[in-house]
């Protein structure tokens, strides 16, 4: 599925974002940028050991915030590093960090002149964030970027299985 918003296409897959041939993906990291199960242990496995090498000299990256590495051996030219929060019921801010580890990678992605990002669902794996509320949220906060940032055109969610793309595809159509 995609959507237009301003100039930019917001377009929904259901796939492998380590396969993903665009400027950047976004990895759903840990504080300690060390490396991990679900989509940041396949990114590293994909990319090669350069990337853990550059997370290495970065140190860490709080929950919110993200950085960004070259792409090693993926097809995508740099990786940006984010932290979503673990979920813990709702009542701890984690909305606002999860919105804020989106808005982040957009802004970094900006700022290194990246064109095109693919971004997997972020904190709704082992950090238990409930899939329909992290989608409204992921897709609200592109959304709103997007309608005030012209640079990037192309902002894709590579989901992992059905259920998570039927999810953001349900997400996606009652916000257009």
């Amino acid at each position: 599925m995609e959507v237009k918003v301003n100039k930019s296409t917001v377009s929904l897959v259901e796939g492998d974002i380590t396969r993903e041939e665009i400027d950047g993906i976004v990895n759903a990291a840990n504080s300690r940028l060390a490396g991990g199960g679900g989509v940041d242990g396949a990114i590293h496995r994909a990319g090669g050991p350069s990337i853990m090498e550059e997370c290495r000299k970065i140190g860490g990256c709080p929950t919110g915030k993200a950085v960004i590495t070259t792409g090693g051996n993926l097809n995508a030219k740099y990786v940006i590093h984010t932290v979503g929060p673990i979920y813990r019921g709702g009542g701890r801010n984690e909305a606002e960090l999860l919105a804020s580890a989106y808005r982040e990678s957009l802004k970094l992605a900006s700022s290194k002149g990246l064109k095109s990002i693919a971004f997997p669902s972020i904190s709704t794996g082992a950090y238990g964030y409930p899939l329909a509320e992290a989608a409204k949220i992921a897709l609200k906060t592109v959304i709103d970027y997007l309608k005030a940032n012209t640079n990037i055109t192309l902002v894709r969610f590579v989901l992992f299985g059905r259920q998570a793309y039927d999810e953001y595809e349900k997400t996606l159509k009652g916000m257009i």
